[in-house]
């Protein structure tokens, strides 16, 4: 019995991979700009809204009839000598939600947010001691529904180093790097396709020197990366 259970699992997990590869064969090539300034990068975030969802590749969406949470990330973009970096955080293992993974600062909304640019803005205080004062605010990105219940709206900050950060020990585990560069290139884009319990899952990942961005966070910097190169 425990022989036939473990093969049966193991059978399930090789389904899994199986999907994941055959999704992942059909990511299409799409055409990128050199230009990237933070007034070009600005410029195309005005046509952000207008970014349709690709309609062979659905992501989740909440049903009508669910009560969803409302929450903002702050998507960092890092004027880095070197070329633009965007900065994400890896969470650490106990948390509740979205345990270890690869993620942009942010959270739910609390009451006292006048908006999600405060959010976007209060959790990354929190969480990885970025002065809103540092930031600039340049744009937003379509909203992303996650199935833990979350609704969120990315918010693209512009930032002049130097960094000066203190992390949130219980929440964050470490912070880095990657350039910007690294996710205008579609062939880092892989996307992927699982069944869990009967229903189908759609994500994309963006594995970079050992680290597992996927989810929405891949989903987020996927969509940044077709806003810009929107227009060739």
């Amino acid at each position: 019995m425990v022989s036939l259970r473990l093969s049966e699992r193991r059978a399930r997990r090789e389904q899994r991979r199986i999907r994941t590869l055959v999704c992942s064969a059909s990511l299409v090539r799409l055409t990128t700009s050199p230009s990237l300034t933070r007034d070009w990068i600005l410029d195309r975030l005005r046509v952000a809204p207008q970014i349709a969802d690709d309609p062979e590749f659905q992501r989740y969406a909440h049903p009508p009839d669910r009560d969803v949470v409302p929450a903002a990330v702050l998507v960092p973009l890092v004027n880095q000598l070197g070329g633009i970096t965007v900065l994400l955080t890896q969470r650490t293992g106990h948390l509740h939600d979205h345990a270890g993974q690869v993620s942009f600062p942010g959270g739910r909304v609390d009451e006292a947010d006048v908006d999600r640019v405060a959010t976007a803005l209060r959790e990354a205080a929190e969480e990885i001691g970025l002065a809103p004062s540092a930031v600039e605010i340049i744009g937003s990105l379509p909203e992303w529904d996650i199935p833990t219940g979350f609704r969120v709206t990315p918010v693209v900050g512009w930032i002049e180093p130097p960094l000066h950060l203190t992390l949130d020990s219980f929440e964050v585990a470490e912070v880095f790097e990657v350039p910007l560069a690294f996710f205008l290139d579609p062939a880092n884009h892989e996307r992927h396709c699982d069944e869990i319990s009967g229903r189908k899952r759609n994500y994309y990942a963006m594995p970079y020197q050992g680290r597992n961005i996927w989810g929405a966070t891949a989903g987020m910097l996927h969509t940044l990366y077709r806003v810009l190169s929107a227009g060739g």
